[in-house]
């Protein structure tokens, strides 16, 4: 059972299943959110081929509030057309480099429904930066791998 406030927080950022992903834009507000939840996700930062990888093998968009595979470019011209986002690499780029329209861009992306990782976790209930070494937490640049498992 989880308590009220860190339930409100994983339900903003969109984090409603076990091994879901989101990709969020560091601010303040974000940072505190993520210190509440610290001990529910592990974050970091995704090198540039771990987004490609994930937007091209997980990647569903959500339009019209529906769940619909990204199979074609003309999905998200549709949707994000108007925002100068006209294909996957367009949307690839603009979620790795934070771009002006980032908050379209990942909203439009349904949240990544990721698989178990391969080889299991090390340790669920201690945090990645503790001496024992678990896998809650900032992980920083080490989220590549733990993704390419879980891919």
């Amino acid at each position: 059972k989880l308590s009220p406030k860190p339930r409100k927080v994983l339900q903003l950022l969109r984090l409603k299943q076990l091994h879901n992903g989101v990709f969020l834009k560091v601010n303040k507000p974000i940072l505190n959110m993520l210190k509440l939840v610290q001990p529910y996700v592990t974050y970091g930062y995704p090198s540039l081929k771990t987004v490609r990888e994930l937007v091209y093998k997980r990647g569903y968009g959500k339009v019209n509030k529906q769940r619909i595979p990204l199979s074609a470019n003309e999905i998200i011209s549709d949707v994000l057309g108007k925002d100068g986002i006209h294909g996957m690499e367009d949307l690839v780029h603009e979620i790795f480099t934070v771009g002006p329209k980032f908050k379209q861009a990942s909203n439009f992306l349904w949240p990544f429904k990721l698989s178990a990782p391969k080889g299991g976790f090390i340790c669920k209930r201690h945090g990645f930066c503790e001496q024992r070494g678990g896998d809650w937490g900032n992980r920083e640049e080490l989220i590549n791998d733990l993704l390419s498992r879980m891919n």
